[in-house]
């Protein structure tokens, strides 16, 4: 990127903070002040029960969790450039096209029927050269910045092997992905559009196989014993119309403080399962509101609607790419050895307009599924019915989520809504929901 962009960028993510600022010392409800009316609690003001909850937060630990996240929209952009700069690396070395010679080389000696695996050769090696350029940055985001934060519980050797773990499974997925893809790269002159189908079905198939055969993969799943739990959350799908025997717990205490569950499968394969933080740290009817949060996602279909949103932006992507890649070639095509789309040793460049589209295209994307966050909140209301224990769990969240943004920073940054959106929606619930008698508060 050149450094007119970098700079705008900077300055959108400074203008962005300060307007969060501005709504952080913006002056909170007075939980004594007057009282609005609704119509299932006239007495309940949302606004003074949303500030109260907010108000729990300590200073401190807001401002930790304030810091993480913000520091979150600066790795969004050191992200993209580091990206970035090693795919050029790699395409201005000629390092790129030595890659694509050699994979050519070893899949030409194994005979004609075989030639697709030089897809697959080159992509083992670019990933591998990607995956050391990227390797300073992923250790201080993914290890030391947890660390300092205090949400992470691993030790380096098995952080580092869950990295393994994660670098044989992109390279095994991605490189199948590949192979399909440049298969259709070569032989047709609409390969845009047959590239995004392809990479949509793919994209279909990695989500359905992935809670089954890769999440097993980084920890334990073990069936939930403790009845007084259990039965709850079984009852919870029962009422929903989620046909299940069981609840599952994974091990994520290995790894992590953050609390989680998630409702998933198809065709006889949905399971419930929440992770072993969230049994630690929670209490029922916190576990209730975040089961009726993740049995929304399920009921309401958000997998396939976030497929299909998904999908959507990467037929944008491929249209993109067929209107840039050419260009590309044709200006830096003879320093770089690269021929053509169905060239091997354009794969960086790929690469590299889709860093592009995606990083211009993060608001879009968080807004899609902020949406779909919103209605699994509303379904979980209304499923569980803990009010309460939704907002508890907002204030929980916020350990690592800003808990008070500003409206614009929350669009564009925010891939869930705000800890003060959720408790405002927690307590707009409880106030329509409250007999006419209560006036319970926080």
């Amino acid at each position: 990127m050149r450094r007119g962009g970098t700079c705008l960028l900077v300055a959108i993510v400074l203008a962005l903070q300060s307007l969060s600022v501005a709504a952080a010392t913006s002056p909170v409800a007075d939980p004594a002040a007057p009282v609005q009316e609704t119509a299932g609690g006239p007495r309940f003001d949302v606004a003074a029960a949303t500030a109260a909850y907010l108000a729990k937060v300590p200073p401190d630990k807001k401002a930790r969790s304030d810091a993480y996240f913000e520091g979150g929209y600066w790795l969004l952009l050191w992200d993209f450039l580091w990206t970035a700069a090693a795919l050029v690396l790699v395409l201005r070395l000629g390092w790129s096209a030595a890659m694509r010679a050699r994979a050519e080389r070893l899949a030409g000696g194994l005979g004609g029927k075989l030639r697709w695996l030089g897809t697959v050769f080159y992509w083992a090696q670019l990933f591998t050269v990607i995956t050391v350029l990227q390797f300073p940055l992923a250790v201080y985001e993914g290890y030391f910045r947890e660390h300092k934060y205090g949400l992470a519980t691993q030790t380096f050797g098995p952080w580092l092997g869950d990295q393994v773990k994660a670098f044989g499974v992109n390279l095994v997925m991605y490189g199948i992905l590949l192979a399909l893809l440049y298969a259709v790269l070569r032989r047709s002159r609409n390969w845009w559009l047959w590239g995004s189908l392809v990479s949509v079905l793919f994209l279909t198939f990695g989500a359905l196989i992935a809670p089954v055969y890769i999440f097993p993969l980084f920890n334990t799943f073990t069936k939930l014993e403790d009845q007084a739990i259990r039965g709850p959350i079984l009852s919870l799908a029962r009422a929903n119309g989620i046909a299940v025997n069981d609840v599952y717990v994974m091990d994520a205490s290995r790894q992590t403080t953050r609390v989680g569950a998630n409702v998933s499968g198809v065709m006889g394969t949905t399971r419930i399962t929440l992770n072993d933080n969230l049994l630690k740290r929670c209490s029922l009817p916190e576990i209730e509101a975040v089961m009726g949060h993740e049995m929304g996602h399920y009921v309401l279909h958000h997998n396939y609607k976030g497929i299909a949103f998904l999908g959507f932006l990467i037929v944008l992507g491929f249209a993109f790419l067929r209107m840039s890649f050419d260009g590309a070639v044709r200006r830096w095509g003879m320093t770089w050895g690269v021929s053509g789309i169905g060239d091997l040793a354009g794969l960086p460049v790929l690469m590299l307009l889709l860093a592009v589209y995606f990083f211009v295209m993060t608001p879009v994307l968080n807004s899609g599924t902020r949406i779909e966050e919103a209605e699994a909140d509303l379904f979980g209301l209304n499923a569980a019915r803990q009010p309460d224990g939704a907002a508890e769990v907002a204030l929980k969240l916020g350990e690592y989520r800003k808990l008070d943004p500003g409206p614009l920073e929350e669009m564009v940054f925010f891939d869930h809504p705000s800890g003060r959106s959720r408790i405002e929606m927690a307590m707009r619930f409880k106030a329509e929901n409250l007999p006419a008698t209560d006036p319970s508060t926080p």
